[in-house]
């Protein structure tokens, strides 16, 4: 142990001399046994025989060295490194045989040179085995070994066994393949099992993680895969998609997390816009730095405009969106000039100045505050980002004569319970309005969804925080409903809607079936192979505790005021016909509302809400939703049967 440890400290220049001195030695050694086994008897050198040992402990020094064998880390040494001392031990050992069969030194057969280099790779190899593996076990993180199962034996799958073969906590079981052609064969001396299987592998071998080594599947598939898993009390990653791979973006024997795609329970939406639609094109998205609107600047940067101007309150959100573009283009080699602007779309001045330097053809306006507890205790705040800001971004576009311009909004819109939602459904009337008075000179729409998966705020991060440290995880009601779509789902939409628009339209994304967040706390305990703490198995790992509804919080989210939406040339996008107040009534309570700002009158602008907002109806503890019976206000109109002709118009 004291030898072992003495070795492991020395400099490095002194590892590589007694690694090249310990080859030397076994190039001896493989001498001795090539003439002891070719002559049959125990060899005692002699006469030129001595050539033959003089040659073999030196002739094969260069061709290690050119090779990097004495550049290794040992410690990692595996079947990699096969390749590599073969190739040094055959250039070498052609070269040793070549010398003798030409010298015909007297007493030194000639299948000595092919008995000894045979011999040297083995020797040689062997001692780096045996070196990685003392080493491992000096280390004492090496403790801790996972039992491992891989689903896919293929290349992903037998690259990342290799992979994981070097690593000191991991312990290959078997692999586990859909295709029966492979069954009962091996791969990297691993047998590859049926997926029928699985539960008895789990058992026999006390298994604690499996990887999907399926990066070409398609995410339905994957997801087929993952709920077959669920129950195992396994953790469950996986290997990074085919696309990251082939772009650089991952390595194929990384490990990962289940992707936020893979807990949901629907198909993914993979629609992709046109690129054309954006490209040469100026634009401008608000908000660029927040999760909505960096997305936005990921999907329009790829469709090459001729400059994209980012603008954010947050220095650090607008430099990290910033920087990452900038990487993006120089990998890519892409034309796209962007502009990273700090400023707030509260200020008027500032937003007007970014509009007429840049002069944004397409518009894209994410920026809002939309944490519902916050914003509760926030009130004023809240009108004039989101209500106020919206206006000032709205006007900066028709100043410019912009020819799209596009909200981003919420389904807590929708018969708000909170200040949060109420606020975002007056800035979607303003936009409305607006879109009434322009006669087509800026085309303004809406863009509505609900909760987006992988954002700083949403559940999933939580959660997984939550189970890395032992729980419990925590949630706001068992009956909770929420409908969810990743960013990148959402962000796709976005732009076809914006393509599609004509004016004044409030676009819905289909987000398919509303997900109890009960129901995603349990599965992603159970895929981190954990078992739910409860009264009946008081024994389990991580509980699940309900901490009550949010102030303004609803027991479900809805994402019409109206019924009866109406179908677009896109499948997942709904345009719904929703009343609004006319321009010159919305300019008199926008007045109101800048006042009750002003003063920071909190009943004054509470009032303008409830006048403005259809069924707004603010809760403290939480709710179901607002006043689904309150009657429509009687100055209110219906855009839909003024501007647009019907379902044909999109």
């Amino acid at each position: 142990m004291r030898l072992r440890k003495r070795l492991t400290n020395l400099p490095r220049r002194q590892k590589q001399l007694v690694v090249l001195l310990t080859d030397m030695g076994m190039a001896l050694a493989a001498t001795w046994l090539a003439f002891s086994l070719r002559l049959e008897l125990r060899h005692f050198p002699k006469d030129y025989e001595w050539v033959a040992y003089g040659l073999a402990t030196v002739l094969f020094v260069p061709f290690f060295i050119r090779l990097g064998l004495y550049r290794a880390i040992f410690r990692y040494t595996g079947v990699s490194s096969l390749s590599s001392s073969a190739t040094a031990v055959f250039l070498y050992g052609v070269v040793y045989f070549g010398v003798l069969v030409i010298a015909e030194f007297p007493g030194v057969p000639r299948s000595v040179g092919i008995l000894q280099p045979i011999l040297f790779f083995s020797l040689v190899f062997g001692s780096r085995i045996s070196a990685a593996q003392m080493l491992k076990r000096s280390d004492g993180s090496a403790s801790v070994v996972k039992n491992v199962l891989i689903y896919g034996a293929g290349e992903a799958g037998a690259q990342a066994s290799q992979g994981l073969a070097t690593a000191r906590e991991y312990n290959i079981c078997g692999f586990v393949d859909d295709d029966p052609a492979k069954h009962g064969r091996q791969l990297n001396g691993v047998e590859i099992s049926a997926p029928s299987r699985v539960p008895a592998l789990v058992a026999r071998y006390d298994v604690t993680d499996i990887l999907i080594a399926v990066p070409s599947a398609s995410v339905e598939r994957r997801r087929q895969i993952i709920d077959s898993l669920v129950d195992l009390k396994v953790r469950v990653r996986t290997l990074p998609g085919i696309l990251d791979i082939a772009r650089g973006e991952a390595h194929s024997a990384e490990l990962r997390e289940l992707q936020i795609i893979d807990l949901l329970e629907r198909a993914p939406i993979t629609d992709t816009i046109d690129p054309a639609q954006l490209k040469g094109k100026r634009v401008l998205v608000t908000g660029a730095g927040g999760s909505i609107g960096s997305e936005l600047c990921r999907q329009i940067h790829a469709c090459e405009p001729r400059s994209l101007v980012l603008f954010d309150h947050s220095e650090f959100g607008l430099y990290t969106i910033d920087a990452e573009l900038h990487a993006q283009a120089d990998k890519q080699s892409l034309s796209t000039v962007t502009h990273a602007c700090l400023g707030s779309v509260r200020d008027k001045d500032r937003l007007n100045a970014v509009f007429s330097k840049h002069r944004p053809q397409i518009v894209f306006h994410a920026a809002a505050y939309k944490h519902v507890p916050l914003i509760e205790s926030n009130e004023i705040e809240a009108a004039t980002n989101n209500v106020i800001g919206t206006l000032n971004a709205a006007r900066a576009a028709q100043s410019v004569e912009a020819e799209r311009f596009t909200l981003i909004s919420t389904d807590k819109a929708v018969r708000p319970t909170n200040i949060m939602g109420a606020s975002k459904r007056l800035a979607e009337q303003v936009v409305q309005a607006l879109a009434a008075e322009s006669k087509g000179a800026t085309v303004f729409s809406m863009v509505r969804f609900g909760n987006v998966l992988g954002s700083s705020g949403s559940v999933v991060p939580l959660f997984r925080r939550q189970i890395a440290t032992g729980g419990p995880l925590t949630i706001t009601d068992p009956e909770v409903t929420r409908y969810f779509m990743t960013i990148p789902e959402a962000v796709g939409l976005v732009l076809h809607a914006t393509a599609m628009a004509e004016g004044g339209e409030v676009f819905v994304l289909d987000m398919g079936e509303p997900v109890k967040i009960i129901d995603l706390a349990r599965k992603m305990i159970r895929l981190a192979g954990k078992l739910e703490k409860s009264e009946e198995r008081p024994d389990g790992d991580i509980e699940i505790v309900s901490i009550g509804l949010r102030p303004g919080e609803k027991l479900y989210e809805e994402l019409l005021i109206g019924e009866n939406p109406s179908p677009t040339s896109n499948p997942h996008i709904m345009m719904a016909r929703e009343s609004f107040l006319p321009w010159p009534q919305l300019e008199k309570e926008l007045a109101e509302l800048k006042a009750a700002v002003e003063t920071e009158d909190k009943k004054r602008l509470l009032a303008v809400l409830k006048r403005t907002v259809s069924g707004f109806r603010r809760t403290r503890n939480g709710g179901m939703g607002g006043d689904e019976s309150a009657p429509p206000q009687a100055a209110i109109q219906t855009y839909a049967s003024t501007s647009l002709s019907g379902p044909s118009s999109t």
